[in-house]
């Protein structure tokens, strides 16, 4: 690094799990580029200070955004994609010719990408969604912008859930419910951050879901969760995290302009 390094920063509480440096500075490497990515712990109330110095940064072009830090990343940005305006999250922020800045999420099309690539199926299917947070909201998105059937979406947060359910039924009327489920589910997805400690409870119990099902879940530290241990030993099949981020590399180059988007 020198005075010329640009700077890219991914922002969490904690960020001890977060994989995107391992994952990011070799693109950066690669396409020999004189940019580092490293990681900045903001604890909630200090999220919009810590946001707004880092926007003030005039050598700092990007922003990644992890828990819990989503929402309030989209309320804070300037201007917001569609998929954050619809999920009303972000996990990316750009710096605008203008000097704006920019949110996106691409957690939901990391997610369905990551799904497809290991030959899930999403369209037609039924899915049912846990966690309604950052990363689900844009999760809920993309599963529907992606052709699910029908989509369970629980979370014990009701205002949030049902906030959520408002906006996607302004796009996808009908096709996604707070009920939960006890028919037909292809596929089960935990977006909730239960799974990152040791001692976090499942966020739902595998044993009762049916044969065929996939049991997905976003956390990626560590790469097999409880809940992931538990529904391969029931017999069903499992996608763990980390696909969600990898398949999101690509769409970070295009967004933040490095060299190899495809």
């Amino acid at each position: 690094m020198s005075g010329t390094t640009r700077l890219y920063v991914v922002v969490g509480d904690p960020v001890d799990q977060v994989q995107a440096p391992r994952l990011v500075n070799p693109v950066f490497a690669e396409a020999g580029l004189d940019a580092v990515l490293v990681p900045v712990h903001a604890r909630p109330a200090d999220f919009p200070a810590v946001l707004t110095g880092l926007r003030s940064i005039a050598n700092l072009d990007g922003i990644l955004i992890t828990i819990p830090h989503k929402v309030a990343a989209a309320d804070l940005a300037d201007l917001r994609s569609p998929a954050a305006a619809i999920s009303g999250s972000a996990n990316a922020l750009r710096r605008e010719p203008d000097g704006r800045w920019l949110a996106d999420n691409f957690d939901g099309a990391g997610f369905v990408r990551g799904m497809l690539r290991a030959g899930h199926r999403i369209a037609g299917s039924e899915i049912r969604l846990v966690g309604t947070g950052g990363a689900g909201s844009a999760i809920a998105v993309a599963l529907l912008d992606a052709g699910c059937a029908r989509l369970t979406v629980r979370d014990p947060d009701q205002a949030r859930l049902t906030d959520l359910l408002r906006r996607l039924d302004a796009h996808w009327p009908g096709r996604a419910t707070p009920r939960d489920g006890q028919g037909p589910v292809d596929v089960v997805v935990n977006a909730t951050p239960l799974g990152l400690r040791p001692q976090d409870p499942l966020p739902f119990d595998p044993t009762d879901l049916p044969d065929g099902c996939v049991v997905a879940d976003i956390i990626m530290k560590p790469a097999r969760t409880r809940l992931l241990q538990a529904a391969q030993g029931r017999g069903l099949r499992t996608h763990p995290g980390i696909h969600m981020l990898a398949e999101q590399v690509d769409l970070y180059r295009a967004f933040f302009g490095l060299p190899g988007a495809r």
